[in-house]
C-alpha cells in the first residue's frame, strides 16, 4: 500500500510541474483561452436551441388554427350572387 501511495504522490508532483511549465507557455495560454470561447459560444447555443423548442410549438398552433379557418370558410354556406343589373334594351331604329 505504501508503493501505491508513493505511485499517486510522484504522479501528482508530475502533475504539477506539467501544469506549471503549461501556464508558462503562450501557447498553452491561447489555447486555454480559445477552450473556454468555446465553452461560452456552446452555453450561447444552447440557449438559443431551447429557444426554438417555444418557437416550434407557436408556428404548429398556429398551423393548426389556419387549417380551421380554411375548413370553416369552405363549409361556410355561399353568400347569395349579387343581381346582376340587366343592360338596356336597345330601341329600335325609327324608319
Amino acid at each position: 500500500m505504501a508503493e501505491r501511495q508513493d505511485l499517486f504522490s510522484k504522479l501528482a508532483d508530475r502533475g504539477e510541474d506539467v501544469v506549471g511549465k503549461l501556464s508558462e507557455m503562450p501557447a498553452a495560454q491561447r489555447l486555454l483561452d480559445a477552450g473556454m470561447q468555446l465553452k461560452d459560444r456552446v452555453d450561447e447555443l444552447q440557449k438559443k436551441v431551447r429557444g426554438l423548442d417555444a418557437l416550434e410549438r407557436r408556428v404548429a398552433a398556429l398551423e393548426k388554427k389556419v387549417d380551421e379557418l380554411g375548413r370553416s370558410s369552405r363549409t361556410a354556406p355561399k353568400r347569395a350572387a349579387a343581381k346582376r343589373k340587366a343592360p338596356a334594351k336597345k330601341k329600335p331604329a325609327a324608319g
